[in-house]
């Protein structure tokens, strides 16, 4: 069955095994498509694709093989075009700091399930208010809104404060094939590997130019001569932003950490993942799952004052989740329980931080500056630019 899709696969770039293509055999028989088309979609991606690299390889060789079949997509057209309204006044638009406050305690999950929900009540088009799926006002779905947290729905990007955008595919952030912005980071992150000191090792390398020296004053008589290896001391922590407005600079922070990744400029890395800010718990995994996490305490005290710290994020997040009021999902209970806090306990416990933000400083308001501003007094801050990255690591060997 569908022999023609794995033929299709291969030749797209696809490594698909027969070990595997036979598991997705086994799993059709068993039923665990659900009977439906979006059921066996997920199931072939589970097993057939590798790597979240290739999604958007393989949502492009699924969609021209089942070019015609029809199926329903996340978002109707009706409720796309009552959406794609630029035309709508922004007399809708009022700030609610009450509403905005109950959406920032709404989860994701929970935000995803209300969208559902009101997908199959709605019935019109709505501008303005905190209910339906709509344009401006407070809800936590839609476009061109005032809410702190939500899904975009249809319009165009304004703040960046959204955690997804529905009906829209993003895979292709995940691609490896931005090697020139990689490249131009790599060579940046270079300044950290050329100050490294000398260590106290003994002489094993070989020393080209003293053999060659002493061999000629010897009068041609060979004189190997040997010295200490240059060893890297350099130690760096990479802490990153995950989610939310974060989402639409994946691709820049893709490139930022292959290169770190893949650098050999340091003597240890690790990296670590928050949302918004820093509390109680970084996580090794951009999903930021509890079950992979690690307290920010013991990262404190487990590493220390020499490393060089890299925050990288856009520092916008409502108020109340920086400077006090909000505890957040990631937080312990135990030790400071605002972000800035936190911050500032990593200021005190290392000499060399810098923050790389993809974003420049928002200008819709005082409301959106705030976290901004007071991250900013508190580490030195340096866009995520070729040039930025020069002057952070430049930042980060200051004596």
């Amino acid at each position: 069955m569908f022999e023609d899709f794995l033929y299709l696969l291969r030749s797209s770039g696809l490594k698909v095994s027969l070990t595997e293509w036979m598991s997705l055999m086994e799993a059709l028989d068993k039923g665990l498509h659900g009977s439906s088309f979006t059921g066996f979609y997920y199931l072939c991606r589970c097993l057939l694709v590798k790597s979240e690299a290739d999604f958007d390889r393989f949502d492009r060789v699924f969609l021209e093989y089942f070019r015609d079949v029809p199926f329903q997509q996340e978002v109707s057209q009706e409720l796309m075009d009552w959406l794609n309204r630029p035309d709508v006044l922004n007399d809708y638009a009022n700030w609610d700091e009450e509403q905005a406050l109950k959406n920032m305690g709404l989860s994701e999950e929970e935000i995803e399930r209300m969208l559902k929900e009101r997908m199959q009540e709605q019935n019109e088009e709505h501008n303005g208010g905190s209910y339906w799926v709509g344009t401006h006002g407070m809800s936590t779905f839609g476009n061109s809104g005032l809410s702190p947290k939500g899904i975009r729905v249809g319009g165009e990007s304004m703040y960046h404060r959204a955690f997804r955008v529905a009906g829209e595919r993003k895979f292709r952030d995940f691609r490896r094939d931005n090697t020139l912005d990689t490249r131009q980071f790599q060579v940046a992150l270079r300044r950290l590997r050329q100050f490294s000191g000398l260590v106290d090792l003994p002489p094993t390398e070989f020393d080209v130019d003293n053999t060659i020296k002493d061999t000629a004053d010897q009068g041609g008589v060979l004189q190997v001569r040997y010295k200490r290896p240059r060893e890297n001391t350099v130690k760096v922590l990479l802490l990153m932003d995950s989610g939310g407005s974060m989402d639409y600079y994946s691709q820049l922070c893709s490139s930022l950490f292959q290169a770190v990744s893949k650098s050999g400029h340091f003597k240890d890395l690790k990296v670590f993942y928050f949302h918004n800010c820093v509390y109680g718990r970084l996580y090794k995994d951009p999903m930021l799952w509890t079950r992979e996490s690690v307290l920010t305490d013991w990262v404190l005290s487990n590493l220390p004052g020499d490393w060089k710290v890299i925050f990288v994020g856009d520092a916008q997040m409502a108020p109340y989740e920086l400077l006090g009021g909000y505890y957040g999902r990631n937080n312990t209970g135990d030790g400071p329980q605002c972000g800035l806090d936190w911050l500032k306990r990593f200021k005190s416990r290392y000499t060399n931080v810098v923050w790389l933000n993809p974003s420049e400083r928002p200008v819709w308001g005082d409301y959106w500056t705030q976290t901004y501003d007071a991250i900013a007094r508190v580490f030195p801050m340096f866009p995520l630019t070729v040039e930025g990255l020069e002057e952070a690591m430049k930042k980060l060997l200051a004596r």
